[in-house]
């Protein structure tokens, strides 16, 4: 599976010079579990992405839309109306935005 977030999460820790073994900690899990993140192969709970934001100095905001957008995509990757489907929901979102405003 890809996975932006994961592939961000790598980028940021080799940014970094850091190895899975020195983050791993950071985020209370083992080597195995920060690769299979970086791979998309595992998925991080949404309470978690400030964790990892704050560990690797990274962005919370960006890190929590390409998490939402790996999670959209999981969903809908394999349905024929999945482009349609997301345009009616962004009109519902900005549907939305305008009544809570």
């Amino acid at each position: 599976m890809n996975s932006q977030f994961g592939e961000k999460i790598r980028t940021l820790r080799e940014k970094q010079h850091l190895y899975c073994r020195q983050v791993a900690p950071l985020l209370e899990m083992d080597t195995a579990q920060l690769s299979k993140i970086e791979k998309g192969i595992r998925q991080r709970k949404r309470e978690q992405i400030p964790i990892i934001a704050g560990a690797l100095k990274a962005n919370s905001d960006e890190l929590m839309t390409l998490w939402l957008a790996d999670q959209i995509y999981a969903v809908v990757k394999d349905e024929k109306f999945a482009n349609e489907a997301m345009q009616v929901a962004e009109k519902n979102i900005n549907l939305k935005k305008k009544k809570n405003k």
